[in-house]
């Protein structure tokens, strides 16, 4: 009862008390300075940090700041700091700058700036972007900031040995399109890559559907941004296949790890009805300026790719503490000097609880997006069902006259194409239908449309043993028994515990068939492990 009471004459302070600021991290930059300048290109950078920082500021910065070295700038609640470190062959020098927002009350921007370069090592740069606020959901459209364009221009930004651009790179010729498709399948690449094609079927063929440069200058350092030509559209199609290509007036995001091989529908496509109206349109960058803040979180590691501005204060402390004996510092000195270091360590354990924080809040959306897109999932699987029982109902079947594909190089396209929410392939089928010397292919493809349709209805509904059931002449289903083993499939662990047939006897690769499948429970589809071939193993 007392407890009640208590809890009631609170209830008024409380209402009264402000909301906790938090410190939200809105994205990650790291990026190359070009090395070739090497001392020039961090000195450049340097400057036209410090001049966007004045901008910002509120004054002017001390005149020790344009000399790289150490400052504290306080100035009507814009905070500018700096701090250098430099220990044996290690030079870095950072900078945090506050800045409240024009139009929220109580939001501050901060952004952190880190230059400088390890021995011979290419000069780096990284950008963090933060935004402390009370606000519980934090509804803002991504940018990165103002100077990374300035930088892009002079001295030079690199990243995935492709120039950064402020402003969208505007596809002109067949030897670009090259360099685009080897950007889009280079292994080593970082970041996204946002194509937006023309439409050949309007007014503006050469035109996107959307604000390509809006975009390009939201996501400097974040994403490669691309404007492709609708006559020049084909190129790309020609290297990728039609359900990896993007054309039309359609814009596609291709996301590191993209090849010819690529599962289409891992690289998110916006199709032009879905950008039609100037609305839609804009929902589209939004989409994607998020999307590249995001993926920057989980891309760039804090104090690895990126450094935080608490943690180079701290090393620069501590390194200075060092050198205090051999300059004969007083006890005075050396007491300041180390409650100086105790005070940032302070700070970055504090803002490091804010990441800890924030990590817990980006699990708990991505689990709730999860758990969304799993009821998603499953909704239009039952929607898909009901309508294909209608379909048969009248007589009819979505199945009834599907060609074959007419040469393996296209297997794995015509799967995706016809066979999509019911028959996927492994990454480990696509590669063996890339290299597969069965020589009957309509064949193969028959058996994943039996598949996808009898096997697949059977296994839903229940409905009896699948085990020796024939499929065609000399081709049956058979359990694996012994031979069933696990593999992985879009971070699940399946059980590939079945396989067709054909007789015969025989290892002969243009003769012997094998297509070795499991179940996939949340998405309601038969996975293919591996085929045509038999499987190697220890005992073959």
């Amino acid at each position: 009862m007392t407890e009640v009471v208590m809890a009631k004459a609170l209830a008024p302070l409380r209402e009264r008390m402000l909301p906790a600021v938090r410190e939200q991290e809105v994205l990650r930059i790291a990026v190359n300075l070009p090395s070739q300048s090497g001392t020039t290109a961090i000195s450049e950078a340097q400057r036209q940090v410090l001049a966007w920082a004045q901008r910002r500021s509120g004054g002017l910065l001390p005149k020790e700041a344009w000399g790289g070295v150490s400052f504290d700038c306080l100035a009507g609640g814009r905070t500018t700091l700096a701090v250098r470190l430099s220990v044996d062959r290690t030079e870095i020098w950072a900078l945090r700058a506050d800045d409240p927002d024009k139009t929220v009350a109580g939001r501050i921007w901060t952004t952190e700036i880190t230059i400088g370069r390890i021995g011979d090592a290419a000069p780096r740069l990284s950008v963090r972007l933060l935004a402390s606020t009370p606000e519980e959901q934090l509804d803002i459209d991504p940018h990165a900031p103002g100077f990374l364009r300035q930088l892009a221009v002079a001295p030079g930004l690199q990243i995935d040995d492709f120039a950064l651009r402020s402003d969208a790179w505007r596809i002109g010729s067949t030897e670009e399109v090259d360099r685009l498709i080897a950007l889009l399948e280079d292994p080593a690449r970082q970041l996204p890559v946002f194509v937006a094609s023309g439409d050949e079927r309007s007014a503006h063929p050469d035109k996107p559907l959307i604000d390509a440069e809006l975009l390009a200058r939201a996501t400097v350092g974040l994403a490669h941004v691309v404007v492709l030509p609708a006559a020049l559209t084909y190129a790309l199609t020609d290297a990728f296949g039609k359900l990896r290509s993007v054309y039309h007036g359609a814009v596609r995001s291709f996301l590191p790890g993209f090849d010819v091989d690529a599962t289409p529908y891992d690289h998110r496509l916006f199709l032009s009805d879905m950008l039609r109206t100037e609305q839609a349109s804009a929902q589209c960058v939004r989409s994607l300026r998020l999307f590249a803040a995001r993926e920057s979180l989980r891309r760039w590691r804090l104090n690895h790719d990126v450094l935080t501005f608490g943690s180079v204060r701290t090393a620069s402390l501590r390194a200075e503490q060092e050198r205090q004996p051999s300059k004969g510092a007083t006890d005075a000195d050396r007491l300041q000097a180390a409650q100086e270091q105790i005070l940032a360590l302070d700070d970055e354990l504090a803002k490091t609880k804010d990441w800890e924080a924030q990590l817990t809040q980006l699990h708990d959306e991505a689990e709730a997006r999860a758990i969304a897109g799993e009821a998603q999932l499953r909704g239009s699987i039952a929607r898909i069902q009901q309508l294909e029982a209608q379909l048969r109902q009248r007589g009819q079947d979505p199945d009834v006259g599907l060609s074959p594909p007419a040469a393996w190089s296209d297997f794995a396209d015509w799967c995706d194409e016809y066979l999509i929410g019911r028959v996927v392939l492994s990454p480990a089928a696509r590669r063996g239908v890339k290299k597969a010397e069965f020589e009957d292919i309509a064949l193969a493809a028959r058996c994943l449309v039996w598949l996808a349709t009898e096997c697949r209805d059977r296994r839903m509904a229940g409905g009896g043993s699948l085990s020796e059931v024939g499929i065609e002449k000399a081709v049956r289903n058979s359990a694996c028994g012994g031979d069933a083993y696990n593999f992985d499939y879009r971070g699940q662990r399946l059980v590939a515990d079945w396989h067709i047939k054909n007789g015969g006897n025989t290892r002969d690769p243009s003769r012997c068939l094998r297509i070795y499948y499991g179940w996939d429970d949340l998405s309601q589809q038969i996975v293919i492990a591996e085929m045509p071939a038999h499987r190697r193993t220890g005992a073959s």
